[in-house]
This record gives C-alpha cells, structure tokens and sequence, in this order.
C-alpha cells in the first residue's frame, strides 16, 4: 500500500493527479467525436500548430495557454476555410496548416536571441509542473467542454453518421463541425501543459478508441474513456516516481497500452462467443413413459 500510496502524498504530484484527471474528462468529450469521425491527423496537426502562439507569448512574457488558444482558433479558422474549398481536398488542406503552423513557429523561436520558448516542455509536457490556477483553468475547460458537448451531441451525432441526414434535419453541418473543432481545440489547449503536443493525442485518442468494444453507446464512450484516461494518470504517475521515467510519456504509453489490452480481450471474447455458437446443441432425449 505504501508503494501506491507514498508518491501522492507530495503535493505537486497531488496536483498532477487531479489536473491529469480534469484533462482526461476534456479530452474524452472531444476525443470520442474524434474517433467515431476519423480525426486523428486533424487532431495531431492542430496540435503541432499550436508552437507559433506559444512562441510568441514565452517571448513576450506573457499566458502560455492564451498564446495556444489564439494558434488554435487561427487553426480552426483555417481548417474550416480551406474545408469549403471545392478543389482541394481536406486533408491537402490540413497538411498544408499542419506545415506552415509549425515551420512559422521554429522560424519565430530561431529568429530569438536565446531560446526563451522551451520546446522540450511544449513537446512532451511537464505534468509534475501544474499549478493550482492551472487546475482553475482545467475546471473552467471542463465545464465549457460539457456544455458544448450537451448543447451539440445531437447535430454531432448526426454529423458522424450521416452529414446528408444532418442537412435534412436542418442541423447546419458546417455549423457543427466548426464547433466541434473549437471543441477539439480546446482539449488539445488544456492538455498540451499536461502531457505535450506530441504526446496529447495519447490522451485524447487511445482512450475512447480503448472504449469503442464496451460500449454500446457514445455517452458510454465518453464515459469509459474518461475513466480509462484516469486510470492511465495515476498509473503513469505512479510508475514514472518509482521508474524515474518522464511523467507525461508515461501516461501517454499507458493509455495505448490500454488501448491494446482492450481490444486484445475484446478479440478473445468475440472467439469465445464465435466458439459457442458453432457448437451444435445436444439432441433433447426422448421423454419415456411407462
């Protein structure tokens, strides 16, 4: 018990704890529209787009976190803009930000004098740092995030399975999938202090991934990714302070990994009910009467 219990008994572990936990509810909410839409490159390249208004404002002193929200609504900005273009495709769209966010970003930390912006830190997170405004800001993102998740699951839902019936239910699916990247942004946002842009779509992908087989529905989804996302926090947590190994990898590798156990039992229960049912049934024994 000492060995679970002693590295959460410092506090800056503490707040690691609850602010991994805050980040892994966020992150399930938009995580889940990601997988069920196959948004993953979208999610990595506005992760990476992020450096630009990050750079600028480690260089001037100011927010980390307001300098990434501006990178990130001029990323929505752009995807959707580029989205509309009718000979370009989407992805072509997504790469091309994806580049020229993150080339704009190296450009503005070379041209400095010193290297003010650590990139170590905007790369891989520094979860062991959080502060407790930063918990502040983690609760106020929860909030926003669960209240656009309430006020768009149904032209979300309609949008992932059906963008015509979308359309024809009057919807507006260019409206919500706006929305829903502003969703997207903000978890990235809230969790590149976490664990890093190179590491958020661990968080923000392999738990509702991990979820999909035992769910029957996307509130189940959420539901179970944000547990599977904690779970992964305080397992990282505790076996980065007992292995010596950087925390915000650790619980990114751990989510995968629960990714992989998940499906692999999820794979091994589908050919144990396949077995069952090509089993034939015993012949039912002629009743005898005497």
């Amino acid at each position: 018990m000492e060995w679970l219990t002693d590295p959460f008994e410092v506090t800056f572990v503490q707040r690691a704890l609850w602010g991994g936990f805050l980040v892994s509810a966020i992150c399930a909410l938009a995580g889940t529209w990601v997988v069920l839409r196959g948004m993953a490159f979208l999610g990595d390249a506005m992760s990476h787009g992020l450096l630009p208004g990050v750079a600028v404002a480690a260089l001037l002193g100011g927010n980390l976190l307001v300098g990434a929200l501006v990178s990130a609504a001029v990323m929505t900005a752009g995807v959707t803009a580029l989205g509309r273009a009718p000979r370009l495709s989407r992805d072509t769209g997504i790469g091309l930000l994806f580049v020229g966010m993150l080339s704009l970003g190296v450009i503005i930390v070379s041209r400095s004098q010193s290297f003010a912006v650590d990139l170590t830190g905007f790369l891989f997170g520094d979860v062991l740092a959080v502060r407790e405004d930063d918990l502040v800001l983690l609760g106020a993102a929860l909030l926003l995030a669960l209240l656009v998740s309430l006020l768009g699951h149904r032209a979300f839902l309609a949008l992932a399975f059906d963008p015509r019936k979308a359309r024809t239910l009057g919807l507006r699916p260019r409206l919500a999938h706006a929305v829903l990247l502003g969703l997207l942004a903000l978890a990235i946002v809230a969790s590149f202090h976490i664990v890093g842009t190179l590491l958020v779509l661990g968080l923000l992908i392999a738990p509702p991934a991990a979820a999909l087989p035992w769910a029957r529905g996307v509130r189940g989804v959420m539901a179970l990714a944000a547990l599977l996302g904690a779970g992964a926090v305080f397992g990282g947590l505790l076996l980065s302070w007992h292995l010596g190994t950087a925390a915000g990898a650790t619980v990114a590798a751990l989510a995968v990994c629960f990714f992989f156990l998940s499906h692999l039992a999820s794979a091994v229960r589908h050919r144990r009910r396949s077995g069952r049912a090509d089993v034939p049934e015993p012949a039912l024994r002629p009743i005898e009467t005497r």
